[in-house]
C-alpha cells in the first residue's frame, strides 16, 4: 500500500471537516480531509427527504458565503446545505479526498505524529482532527427485541412515509426529529404514536425575530455548558412550513396520539410512563421563560418591536397527558413500525491513542484540544459553547483549533539559542 506525508490529516468533510480545512488553508497548513462517502454525505442520505435546516439561512451558513438562492429567513431544504458545503469547499479548492475511510489512527513508535490507515493507503501526520460530528452512530435504546414482528428503523434511516409498510406508526423520541416525522407521517394519513420525553421547545418566532436571534442576544449561545440537568434534553424546534414552534397541543389536535416515554416491552405489548403531562409542562416552562426574558430584553433597551400577548397563552392540555395512556398491543392498535428518533452514541473506535477517549468512548478535551498531543476534536455538542455542533458555531470552533495547531507548530520551528549561562 502507498504511503504518504500530511502536517495535518482532517477525518471528515461535512460541516467540521470544511471549516477547519478553511482555516488551515488560510495559514498555509500543508493538511487533507478523508471523507468516507461524499462532502456532506450525512445531509444528503441519512435524513429524511423533506428535512430543511432549523436555522434560517441568514444565521445557518459560514461567514464567507451566503445562500444565494433562498431568502435569508427561508429554512433551507436538506440536499442544498449539502451542496452549500460542497460550493463553500471549491471557493477555496479544499483538499478533500472522498471515497477514503479512515480504518485506524495511532501513535508512531519510531517517529513523531501518528499513522493514519485507510483503505487506499497509509498516511504519516503530525497532528490529527477528529471533525466526525456529533451524530456517528444511531443510538436504539434495546427495549424491543431486533427479532419482534414488527418493522423497527432509527430516524436516520427513514426518509419518507412510503418506505414503511402499511398500518399505523409509532415514533418514538419528540426533539425536532421525532416531531417533524411524526407530523409527517400523520399528514400522509397514518394513524401516528408519538413518545415523548423530557424536551425543551423554544418559541420558533417571538416579536418579529427568531429563535436563533433570541439565542443571540440573551447570551444563549455563548453557553459553555449545558444547564444543569439539560445535558441530554432534546430540543423541539421546526423550519417546516417556514418555521413553527412545536406544541404538543396542535400535535394531539391533529390526531397524534402522545404517550409518555416509552419504558419497556413484553409479548407484544409497549408500556409507557405516566409522565406525559410533567414533560409538556417542562417544555412549556422552557417556552414562557424565553418569552419572559425576551420581553425584559425588548424593555431594556428599548426596541421597538411588536407585542406578541397571545404567544403566552398556553391551550388545555391533551387529553392522554391527563388520562394517560399506559400500555398499548401494537397489533390491536395497528402499529406495524416503529421510528426511533433518539439520537445518535459516538464511535470512536478508529481512534487508538491513549489519552484521547475516555473509559467511556467519549473525547477528553479542552476546546477541542485533546489531552492526548496532537490529536484535535471538532463539530461536537458543547465542544466549546452551546452554538459548537451548528453550522456557524463550528467555523469559528475550527478557527480556535486551526491557531492551535498554528501555535504547536511555531514551537517546532524553534532552533534555540547559542547563548551560553555563566
Amino acid at each position: 500500500m502507498t504511503s504518504e506525508d500530511f502536517e495535518v490529516v482532517v477525518v471528515g468533510a461535512g460541516q467540521a471537516g470544511v471549516a477547519i480545512s478553511e482555516h488551515l488553508t488560510l495559514a498555509g497548513v500543508p493538511h487533507v480531509v478523508l471523507e468516507r462517502a461524499r462532502i456532506a454525505e450525512r445531509w444528503r442520505s441519512e435524513r429524511w427527504d423533506s428535512l430543511v435546516a432549523n436555522g434560517p439561512a441568514w444565521h445557518d451558513r459560514f461567514p464567507n458565503l451566503e445562500f444565494t438562492d433562498y431568502d435569508p429567513d427561508a429554512f433551507v431544504p436538506k440536499e442544498a446545505v449539502a451542496d452549500y458545503l460542497v460550493a463553500y469547499a471549491e471557493k477555496f479548492d479544499a483538499p478533500i479526498r472522498t471515497g477514503v475511510e479512515v480504518k485506524s489512527v495511532a501513535r508512531n513508535s519510531d517517529r513523531a505524529g501518528f499513522k493514519v490507515e485507510t483503505d487506499s493507503g497509509v498516511i504519516n501526520a503530525r497532528y490529527v482532527v477528529s471533525a466526525t460530528g456529533p451524530f456517528q452512530k444511531p443510538a436504539i435504546p434495546p427495549v424491543i427485541p431486533a427479532d419482534a414482528p414488527i418493522t423497527q428503523i432509527h430516524s436516520s434511516d427513514y426518509h419518507n412515509p412510503q418506505q414503511l409498510p402499511a398500518g399505523n406508526v409509532l415514533v418514538i423520541g419528540a426533539g425536532s426529529s421525532g416531531v417533524q416525522i411524526a407530523d409527517e407521517l400523520q399528514n400522509s394519513g397514518r394513524q401516528v404514536y408519538l413518545s415523548v420525553g423530557e424536551h425543551d421547545r423554544p418559541p420558533r418566532r417571538y416579536r418579529g425575530r427568531d429563535n436563533v436571534w433570541w439565542l443571540g442576544v440573551l447570551g444563549k449561545w455563548d453557553l459553555a455548558t449545558p444547564p444543569a440537568g439539560a445535558e441530554h434534553v432534546t430540543i423541539a424546534v421546526s423550519g417546516v412550513g417556514g418555521g413553527q414552534t412545536v406544541d404538543f397541543r396542535n400535535l394531539a389536535n391533529a390526531g397524534i396520539t402522545l404517550l409518555g416515554l416509552t419504558e419497556s416491552y413484553e409479548n407484544g405489548k409497549l408500556m409507557f410512563a405516566s409522565d406525559l403531562e410533567k414533560n409538556i409542562a417542562r417544555g412549556d416552562a422552557n417556552y414562557l421563560s424565553v418569552l419572559t426574558e425576551a420581553d425584559e430584553f425588548i424593555a431594556r433597551n428599548s426596541l421597538d418591536l411588536p407585542q406578541e400577548p397571545q404567544a403566552h397563552v398556553l391551550g388545555p392540555m391533551p387529553e392522554t397527558a391527563i388520562n394517560p395512556i399506559l400500555e398499548i398491543d401494537l397489533v390491536e392498535a395497528g402499529i406495524t413500525s416503529i421510528v426511533w428518533a433518539t439520537g445518535y452514541a459516538l464511535d470512536y473506535s478508529w481512534l487508538q491513542v491513549p489519552g484521547a477517549l475516555d473509559a467511556t468512548g467519549k473525547p477528553v478535551h479542552q476546546r477541542g484540544v485533546s489531552s492526548a498531543p496532537g490529536i484535535y476534536f471538532l463539530g461536537q455538542a458543547w465542544l466549546s459553547r452551546r452554538g459548537s455542533a451548528f453550522i456557524w458555531g463550528v467555523w469559528h470552533d475550527a478557527k480556535f483549533l486551526a491557531d492551535q495547531i498554528q501555535i504547536q507548530r511555531g514551537y517546532l520551528t524553534y532552533e534555540g539559542s547559542a547563548r551560553v549561562v555563566q
